[in-house]
């Protein structure tokens, strides 16, 4: 053998032992990005690369500091495999919303792409995964961009740290911050994703001029946070906000609303855990931590701070001090089907339900009765949260966006099928989401089954058309299927029932009702507006002069 053979032979070795492909092959492209060379998988016409690190590892004395910049690297570094989702509880047993995730770690911050192949200059579409900020991951089967990506969109998923990992405020980690603020560093990932979209979609065929934030339920409030956020501002161009929830957010250090300060949650849940200092918190593993702060009562929000939250999100649309970008935002029929702890108990009788209503509504309860009637007390009960969580959040932002000359889209989604309408999950919330990514066949376990059936296939591609024309122009469109009006004076929507079917003036006084009731609490100052709804709101105050 010539040596010049035998040096191909023992360079080829050394690459097999490096577990690099000893070949460029054809089905694994090279990205050379900014941020270091990338290799991933070709397939069906796509160019996928998974598992990218956007921001340095948040551990050790990073944990809880705002993400760090990721270290850059020689080669090419294989793509080709999710990252593993960030620490979060184990799911309810039983939940429909339960998907196996392969890996966890506090080294989450990682990223998904999937690029048409030979893009150039496609939008993109950076998608935030739902998960009440204390679950999820990039890496779910729902959220495959394979098929927005076939429709020349290029698609971003992002991971971002989860509940107390994510969110907690604490006086120490305030006094080491050069800003005075904790908390939000899951909003603050966020962030930092789309900073690396801007430096690094381009190398992989993406427009950094024509970027789309969207998510839903929690990655819905997400949305809204990056619109409200001065340090977000230019970084996305336009946003989709599936099933959001403008609800009352704790502010840093005062209570406001009823609501705790979230340095003092902090404080007390380090109590809880024992921990006598941030050292010692930074010393918890991170699984245990997760876990249990969540047992000892740590709930996940944002906080308002100033500086990464101004204010509260009601307060930043309503002073017009939001992202000015187009938006299509929307909810669905079902949602607190599958979400019940979010419900009332229904009380006895008719009687009794509307003797509580107008002891609590007072003036507005016969606005109230009107929407959400005694003569079906299970059912109002479930309609109620459900407008005051989702619905009212839906047009509120369409409203906003569309007074401060941003168009805005409104949905309806009230799409039933065979399995969840027998498990009486008729539209129930989240279930949108195979249809807009074209994922029927990747739904978790024990979600109910969508059939294979034309019908579904048709409603999946009208709003998949919808949702990427809008991230590519910012009008939502789809073939064969009827225009999308903006939201606009007449107050048009979309509902999807069994096919787009364009509306106007979805469920009159609904929104007006709750403005009002908001407002008023406002006005108060020591009541949250959240899932305090119904039965179970306190006495709502008597008309204020700047409510109706």
């Amino acid at each position: 053998m010539s040596k010049r053979a035998l040096g191909s032979v023992f360079a080829l070795t050394l690459a097999a032992l490096a577990g690099a492909p000893a070949v460029a092959r054809a089905d694994q492209p090279v990205v050379r990005a900014p941020a270091g060379a990338v290799r991933g998988v070709e397939a069906d016409g796509l160019r996928v690369f998974k598992g990218v690190p956007y921001a340095a590892a948040p551990v050790g004395a990073l944990r809880w500091k705002p993400p760090a910049e990721a270290s850059s690297w020689t080669g090419v570094r294989d793509a080709l495999d999710y990252g593993p989702a960030c620490w979060q509880p184990k799911p309810r047993a039983g939940s429909i919303y339960a998907s196996p995730l392969k890996a966890f770690s506090e080294d989450c911050l990682s990223l998904n792409v999937w690029t048409p192949d030979r893009a150039e200059r496609a939008p993109v579409l950076v998608w935030i995964h739902g998960g009440s900020l204390i679950g999820g991951s990039s890496s779910e089967g729902l959220y495959d961009g394979a098929a927005l990506a076939r429709r020349g969109v290029l698609v971003v998923s992002i991971n971002y740290r989860l509940g107390v990992l994510g969110y907690l405020a604490h006086p120490e980690l305030s006094a080491e911050s050069p800003d005075h603020v904790s908390g939000n560093y899951g909003l603050l990932d966020q962030i930092a994703a789309l900073k690396w979209v801007r430096r690094n979609i381009a190398a992989f065929g993406g427009d950094p001029a024509n970027v789309t934030i969207a998510g839903e339920s929690a990655g819905g409030l997400s949305v809204m946070y990056l619109m409200a956020s001065p340090r977000a501002r230019g970084l996305f161009h336009k946003a989709i906000a599936q099933s959001a929830y403008m609800i009352s957010t704790p502010a840093l250090r005062e209570r406001k609303f009823g609501l705790v300060p979230a340095e003092t949650v902090g404080a007390t849940t380090a109590a809880k855990l024992g921990a006598k200092n941030l050292a010692d918190l930074r010393a918890m593993d991170a699984e245990a931590i997760t876990t249990s702060a969540l047992m000892a009562g740590f709930q996940t929000f944002g906080a308002v701070d100033g500086k990464v939250l101004p204010k509260q999100l009601v307060e930043t649309f309503d002073a017009g001090e939001q992202a000015r970008v187009p938006i299509l935002a929307g909810f669905n029929s079902g949602e607190i089907r599958s979400l019940r702890i979010l419900a009332p108990p229904p009380p006895a009788d008719a009687a009794t339900y509307e003797k509580e209503i107008r002891a609590r509504y007072g003036d507005l309860a016969d606005d109230f009765l009107k929407l959400y009637p005694s003569d079906n007390v299970p059912e109002s009960v479930l309609l109620a949260p459900r407008d005051a969580l989702y619905g009212w959040t839906a047009e509120r932002l369409v409203a906003k966006q569309t007074a401060v000359g941003a168009p805005g889209y409104l949905y309806y989604f009230d799409h039933g099928y065979p399995a969840a309408d027998a498990a009486d999950l008729h539209g129930f919330h989240a279930s949108e989401l195979p249809y807009v990514f074209g994922t029927a066949a990747n739904t978790p376990p024990a979600w109910p089954k969508i059939p294979d059936a034309p019908g579904e296939a048709r409603l999946s591609a009208a709003m998949i058309g919808y949702w990427t024309a809008f991230a590519r122009s910012g009008v939502p469109a789809a073939d064969d299927a009827p225009a999308w009006r903006p939201y606009g004076a007449d107050r048009a929507y979309m509902a999807f029932v069994d096919a787009p079917r364009p509306g106007e003036r979805l469920r009159p006084g609904m929104y007006a009702l709750n403005e009002a009731v908001v407002c008023r609490r406002r006005a108060q100052g020591d009541i949250p507006w959240f899932v305090n709804v119904g039965v179970i709101s306190p006495p709502l105050p008597p008309g204020v002069p700047q409510c109706r």
